[in-house]
């Protein structure tokens, strides 16, 4: 246990001291304190539309930056040999697999929390900025719209993670590159896959078979997907909350399988 959580901590570390990092984090930032002062015209609705484009910033940023930790903390180390020096210690694969893996976890967390805490104050702030010329709102009137977002917050950590296991168990195998796309296609197909599902009913069978076949393969991303919820004012409950952390943890259990066993005859010399 000790070695995987040193390598976590490496890994960590390593990730936020490179210059993507600290890109994504102020262009995220940036963006998140452009959105207030964007005239939506949306009558009203302005701070609806804040909360979509700010969990979906939050979301993008930090899943190209699991990404590219996962691949670099694992491609990279592999097709540069660095990896042949850490496990010729007493560490084997699968420490090294699921301390790098928590490692991810530790830098998405980071941004998360950075990234989610100025949301809050954005969203303080945008409802008292649309109420100024009707009344003044105390701030103690805004917090029910950050307790809102919260749970937003919490699922778009829950898809990174998903999609974060998927790229080690890819970056054991695949350069960055490839890695990236296939992940981003992942992203894709999966928010898809309920739609594919309901278009294939009623069609032939092959069509049908083939979307139920993704459904099952590919991650269930819509699941944690409820930005137009939220957008709308409406409370995400907890079990929902719930059952969606158990099938993060179960999908992540199955990526980090497959990892190991395409990992574990993986020639590093």
């Amino acid at each position: 246990m000790k070695k995987t959580i040193t390598i976590a901590r490496a890994t960590a570390k390593e990730a936020m001291r490179q210059p993507i990092f600290f890109v994504l984090l102020f262009v995220a930032m940036a963006l998140l304190l452009i959105f207030p002062l964007v005239p939506y015209n949306t009558f009203g609705e302005d701070v609806k539309m804040v909360k979509d484009t700010g969990l979906q910033t939050i979301l993008i940023s930090s899943l190209l930056m699991a990404l590219l930790t996962a691949s670099s903390g694992i491609a990279d180390e592999i097709e540069g040999r660095t990896a042949i020096t850490l496990l010729s210690k007493p560490v084997n694969r699968r420490q090294f697999i699921v301390g790098k893996f928590v490692g991810i976890l530790l830098v998405v967390l980071t941004m998360f929390l950075v990234l989610g805490a100025l949301f809050c104050l954005v969203i303080i702030y945008k409802v008292g900025y649309d109420a100024r010329e009707s009344a003044r709102v105390p701030i103690l009137e805004r917090l029910p719209e950050v307790y809102q977002i919260l749970p937003g917050l919490v699922l778009a950590y829950f898809e990174v993670i998903v999609l974060g296991s998927v790229s080690v168990a890819i970056s054991t195998r695949l350069p960055m590159l490839v890695n990236l796309v296939v992940c981003l296609a992942l992203f894709v197909l999966g928010h898809l896959t309920p739609i594919l599902v309901q278009v294939s009913e009623g069609q032939f069978e092959a069509v049908g078979f083939m979307a139920h076949l993704f459904a099952t393969v590919f991650p269930q991303l819509e699941v944690f997907n409820v930005h137009n919820s939220i957008a709308t004012g409406l409370m995400i409950p907890l079990d929902y909350l719930f059952i969606s952390f158990l099938y993060c943890v179960l999908y992540c259990v199955l990526a980090l399988l497959g990892a190991f066993i395409l990992f574990e005859d993986r020639d590093l010399a």
